[in-house]
């Protein structure tokens, strides 16, 4: 070859090169944005994202789809795919006779790679097109491998309307994913590139079946006479083409969390997903106008997210449909009060029976009250988060400290948005705070994993982000009691709740704007929340009626694991203790237990019962009795010989609510007549107009009795309790009127900010 001859070669091999890269082939994603799938764990597409040009296209690896269909592409279109470069010259020459002998296009000569590169490029169906793409194909080959090639085909192939890939057309007609396609199926989505509009199944059965069946004949020689044979007896059917649309807010979600991602593969499980959203919509019809729910399930082991509904119906605009509720920041009610406790018992304030006082308090000006209006007087640990008593959990976290509860429930990843301005107070354990239900999911994750709290995954590949929310032990008793209200509850109720196997809190913010419910089993975290997303209070909706219910229904759904058995770690252990003082009952005289109780005890710690906040003085003290007579006396009035009588106090706001056989050996007894003149009276506040004992009547039919309700010698204000409900509050000094229409006896209490007390029982007839 001559010298001149090997320039011009190579000048013209530089130009092409040059041309190549001047004028690469339009390779997709390198302009955005890219048609996206969103996946669920087994690969069923969540929701499918258009392109630009409303596509939808469910990228799919070689690996992933069945070799039966790569067989029928390879065989039928291009049976010298991986030899050829691009461009098969002895196909073009037999398209290119049958076209001049025949007059009309007999047999194409587009390679796969051709086809490629005019899915990518689309050219008009002349020589000059034809030319072009035979540029391009090679220009593929160059910078792509066939394995490359070939995904490009599976993955953008036309398969009618608004289908590409065979992914895509797999699950839109046929409902399964392309790794399980049967050999009918394989050829029925071989052909239907070649002419996508006039051969799709779902409109035109018969065209596609008889096109099916050219790809069947192909095939004989490779899958068998009998396969063949059986694969054309089956019909063509197929489903209504219509848009993956599970998760839909979740999917939205990832789609913008990861926006260069074609294929977002995610920890949802379908089936679960499905069941969850299927649940929300069957309480659709009993829910009022403009109410939206949600609902998130984590797995405790992997901290995977199995099922998240942000929104009741995302075909319901009216119910805010694409509005999060799993992200939204709320007022949680009282779903926190289960890490308060938690987090007292690491601080050794309780144990799970501690005196609390369920009564009106006043905490510095704040003055709670509970759901229901009504107080319960002497209540434990347990029962008070039981029954989420308010006024006890507000008197706990006046103990622990609201800035300190914030900033250990911050540190154990839960995040929480205080009003503007705001610093933490006594109002964060009744809903005075926003969290979501994203990270209260991930913080009651705790009572099933040790007291360690974690981030929900949405991602297999996503790193655990793990942080100790409170001690092992502390989680555990806090489990144990709202699964089956701790040792007292077991012993008395059969520990109902051991059996079903789920511990959960309900809660309900300010003016019933939103309804929670979170708990846990021993393999799966679920809350749910229900309300209006524009905060529109929704009345008579709370969590115990609205959202438990429904948090019941998903376990039931989606976890049907039985509870397995559960030992308590170390540094849990049961004691007996005793009320008043709170502490172990071996520990102290008969006299100073006036009930007893059997509490977990954390790190065999039993702490007292919380300081008297209106009395001052110690727990125990010395009384004196008349020897004779029994009655109370003191030095200087005794008639006779003095025994001292060692006593424990009751917390002075709570003596209003014993028991008459409590108050008899709990309370010292009357003053001796010779001590009455000499001592100032202990109550000082005295309820007047009526008497102990008294009765009243109906007139005839008239209207319900009333009485005007006063006491005299009480400070600042006045809280009156009928039956241990409150029914008013009123300044000192002034009257309530009340109305008895209910007959039967009826306890009159009323009490002063100092916690000085008189009670009343009268009779209504």
């Amino acid at each position: 070859m001559s010298r001149r001859l090997r320039l011009a070669l190579a000048a013209a091999l530089a130009l092409l090169l040059l041309a190549d890269q001047l004028f690469p082939p339009p390779l997709p994603g390198r302009a955005a944005p890219h048609a996206q799938v969103v996946l669920a764990r087994d690969g069923t597409p969540l929701r499918a994202f258009p392109d630009r040009t409303h596509i939808w296209r469910h990228p799919v690896r070689k690996d992933e789809v069945s070799p039966r269909y790569l067989e029928a592409v390879i065989a039928y279109e291009d049976r010298f795919f991986h030899w050829h470069p691009g461009v098969n010259p002895l196909a073009l020459l037999r398209a290119a006779g049958q076209w001049a002998t025949s007059g009309r296009v007999v047999s194409g000569g587009s390679t796969l790679t051709m086809q490629v590169a005019r899915i990518l490029e689309p050219t008009p169906h002349t020589l000059r097109g034809k030319l072009r793409q035979m540029v391009r194909a090679l220009q593929l080959e160059l910078r792509l491998s066939k394995h490359e090639i070939l995904e490009l085909y599976l993955g953008y192939a036309p398969m009618g309307g608004v289908l590409e890939g065979v992914e895509a057309a797999s699950r839109a007609y046929l409902g399964k994913p392309a790794a399980r396609l049967t050999e009918s199926e394989a050829a029925l989505l071989t052909v239907l590139p070649q002419a996508p509009s006039l051969l799709r199944p779902d409109r035109y059965p018969e065209r596609a079946r008889a096109a099916r069946d050219k790809v069947l004949a192909r095939m004989a020689p490779h899958w068998g006479a009998d396969v063949v044979r059986e694969a054309r007896q089956e019909p063509v059917i197929a489903q209504t083409v219509r848009e993956p649309l599970l998760a839909p807010l979740f999917a939205e979600r990832v789609r913008r969390e990861h926006p260069r991602q074609l294929r977002v593969e995610t920890t949802l499980d379908a089936g679960m997903q499905g069941m969850v959203e299927q649940l929300l919509a069957s309480r659709l019809s009993v829910l009022p106008p403009r109410v939206s729910m949600a609902a998130l399930v984590v797995d405790n082991a992997t901290l995977e997210v199995l099922a998240y509904a942000g929104s009741a119906d995302f075909a319901d605009e009216s119910r805010f449909a694409h509005v999060d509720m799993v992200r939204a920041m709320r007022s949680p009610g009282s779903t926190l009060k289960p890490f308060l406790y938690g987090l007292a018992l690491d601080e050794g304030l309780i144990h799970s029976e501690s005196l609390l006082a369920d009564v009106p308090q006043s905490f510095s000006g704040y003055q709670p009250g509970n759901f229901q209006a009504n107080f319960s007087g002497p209540v434990g640990v347990s029962q008070a988060l039981q029954k989420s008593l308010n006024v006890p959990a507000v008197e706990v976290l006046d103990h622990l400290g609201p800035q300190r509860f914030v900033a250990q429930l911050r540190r154990g990843g839960l995040r929480l948005e205080l009003p503007r301005g705001a610093g933490p107070n006594l109002s964060v354990i009744l809903g005075g705070a926003a969290t979501s239900l994203e990270g209260l999911v991930g913080a009651y994750t705790s009572f099933a994993r040790g007291g360690i709290a974690a981030r929900p995954r949405y991602a297999q590949d996503a790193p655990l982000e793990e942080t100790r929310m409170m001690s092992a032990g502390a989680a555990f008793i806090v489990r144990d009691i709202l699964e089956s209200g701790g040792p007292l509850a077991r012993a008395v109720e059969g520990g109902v709740g051991v059996r079903r196997g789920i511990a959960f809190k309900t809660g309900t913010s300010f003016g019933f704007r939103d309804a929670w419910s979170v708990g846990v089993s021993d393999r799966l975290t679920v809350g749910v929340w229900v309300g209006r997303p524009d905060g529109t209070p929704n009345p008579g909706f709370f969590g115990a009626n609205i959202a438990a219910p429904l948090l019941i229904d998903v376990f039931a759904a989606v976890d049907g694991a039985p509870p397995g058995p559960r030992v308590p770690p170390e540094g849990v252990s049961q004691a007996k203790i005793c009320w008043p003082l709170g502490t172990w009952s071996a520990d102290l005289p008969p006299g100073l237990c006036h009930e007893q109780r059997t509490a977990w005890i954390l790190n065999g710690a039993a702490p007292p019962t919380f300081p008297d906040r209106l009395r001052g003085g110690t727990p125990r003290y010395t009384d004196y009795r008349d020897a004779e007579s029994g009655l109370r006396v003191r030095a200087g009035c005794a008639p006779g010989e003095m025994r001292a009588v060692e006593m424990a106090r009751w917390p002075a706001a709570l003596e209003p609510w014993l028991d008459s056989g409590t108050r008899r050996h709990a309370l010292p007894p009357a003053w001796a007549p010779a001590c009455r003149d000499a001592v100032a009276p202990e109550a000082g506040l005295k309820i007047v107009g009526v008497t102990d004992g008294e009765t009243i009547r109906r007139a005839g039919t008239g209207p319900a009795p009333e009485l005007r309700l006063e006491a005299r010698g009480g400070q600042d204000s006045l809280t009156w309790l009928v039956n241990g409900v409150q029914v008013g509050r009123v300044a000192a000094g002034r009257s309530l009127l009340w109305q008895f229409p209910v007959a039967g006896p009826h306890r009159i209490t009323a009490m002063d900010d100092a916690g000085r007390f008189d009670s009343v029982e009268i009779s209504v007839r």
